[in-house]
């Protein structure tokens, strides 16, 4: 037998759970039930020897998994709907802080090398600087845990396995080139590292020397981050110049149901009643840009025109509020001043509330698709539908309000109102609910 064969034979047998530890360093505990150890202990033997027979080399590929147990927080991380999910202003009002703009004009100061990372990628000091500070508070929080672990474990749950095992493989490509050590490879629950918060895939694709030593150290080098994070942006499609987005007043006759629909120029924009809140013009470079008009918070807060670099934030994290918080504080770093339409305050949402109005929207004959919890395009379309029928300014924002008020009709729809007993005999037999349509069937 040759030597190759012998390794694939034994590799599952160097990777049963004796070794309950996580690797050396490692700051978390082991996780799972005996049965879903064995199980993952079955995962981690078929991925090791897979790996080596895809060409992995076999000390490598069991060195790096000998002793790595199931991190079920990591998996609860992944599939946990919050039951209770804050607003975008929450978020935003937490992100943009006093305190985060002057520790982002300082910490911009102190990285001599910004500026040139910005003339090379075409990424502003300060939008680099804003996702410093969302992704790890300036590189004080890159996150403590061992990032192969947190990678197996999602790929042993199976929702994202051909990705997770895919920034194995790169994680491995890492440690075999040099680039870190395991005990350096410490990172959030889904994996991404240093002080930008980088994937193992995209550290090999796109990670830089910013500080010119010769080594791509997005941990300990705040410039090696920056450049990266630029580099990464900058592949995206970052448009040089061009702005992210701007704040606009709506005039009282606006058409809310625009929002999250055609792309438009300022100047078109400005024609169907949306101006720029802070009453200056567009830059040149703008002028001519596709925007898209959103309400994050709804008719009651502030109103944007995001500009094709607005997705480009999104592309780094795919969230609204994400890059609302980067853009936002990036524009305060620069020396802008706060919104002019401030944040609502608004009671959070539960799990219940947003799949109630979710099943009540698809009993009124709005379909929002899934009822999932998430308030994704489908159902803020299907609630403008029904904003628009009731006569309500349709901005798409599911409110506390308006679930009650979608969850009542539904219901009364549903449930109509009985006769009302004689006074002097039993009450009537409750008659059979009568057929509703197809459309009017929740699920």
């Amino acid at each position: 037998m040759d030597r190759r064969a012998f390794l694939l034979l034994t590799a599952a047998s160097m990777l049963q759970p004796e070794s309950a530890a996580p690797p050396p360093g490692s700051p978390d505990t082991p996780g799972g039930p005996d049965p879903q150890t064995a199980a993952f202990q079955a995962w981690l033997g078929d991925f090791t020897i897979r790996a080596i027979a895809a060409g992995w080399p076999a000390e490598l590929v069991t060195a790096e998994l000998a002793g790595v147990t199931l991190n079920q927080k990591v998996v609860d991380l992944d599939t946990r709907q919050p039951e209770f999910t804050s607003s975008t202003g929450d978020y935003v009002r937490q992100s943009v802080t006093e305190a985060r703009v002057t520790t982002g004009r300082r910490r911009r100061a102190e990285v001599s090398q910004l500026p040139a990372i910005e003339a090379q990628y075409g990424v502003p000091t300060e939008i680099l600087t804003a996702i410093w500070s969302q992704e790890s508070a300036y590189g004080q929080i890159q996150g403590d845990l061992d990032v192969i672990r947190s990678l197996a474990s999602l790929a042993y749950d199976g929702r994202r396995r051909d990705w997770a095992e895919t920034q194995i493989f790169a994680a491995f490509r890492m440690i075999q080139e040099g680039d870190a050590v395991r005990g350096q490879m410490k990172g959030s629950w889904a994996g991404a590292m240093g002080q930008t918060q980088l994937i193992p895939e995209a550290f090999l694709t796109t990670a830089v020397d910013g500080d010119g030593d010769g080594r791509r150290d997005i941990w300990g080098s705040a410039a090696d981050a920056l450049a990266s994070a630029a580099n990464l942006m900058a592949k995206d499609g970052w448009r040089r110049g061009e702005t992210w987005a701007r704040e606009v007043r709506l005039t009282p006759e606006f058409d809310y149901g625009l929002s999250e629909g055609p792309r438009h120029t300022p100047a078109e924009w400005a024609a169907l009643g949306a101006r720029r809140a802070d009453g200056l013009p567009f830059a040149d470079i703008d002028k001519d840009s596709p925007c898209q008009l959103i309400l994050p918070a709804g008719a009651a807060g502030p109103a944007f025109l995001t500009f094709p670099n607005h997705m480009v934030i999104r592309r780094y994290n795919n969230s609204t509020a994400y890059a609302l918080s980067v853009g936002l504080l990036a524009d305060r770093v620069s020396g802008m001043g706060p919104l002019s339409t401030a944040w609502p305050v608004e009671p959070p949402l539960s799990t219940d509330d947003r799949v109630g109005a979710q099943k009540a929207l698809m009993a009124l004959g709005f379909d929002p698709g899934a009822a999932d919890g998430v308030i994704g395009v489908n159902t803020r379309v299907a609630l403008r539908a029904w904003q628009k029928a009731r006569s309500l300014p349709a901005d798409g924002h599911l409110t506390l309000t308006l679930s009650q008020q979608l969850r009542g009709e539904a219901a009364a729809l549903l449930t109509p109102d009985l006769p009302p007993a004689p006074a002097d005999g039993p009450p009537p037999a409750t008659p059979a609910p009568a057929a509703q349509p197809a459309a009017a069937t929740p699920h």
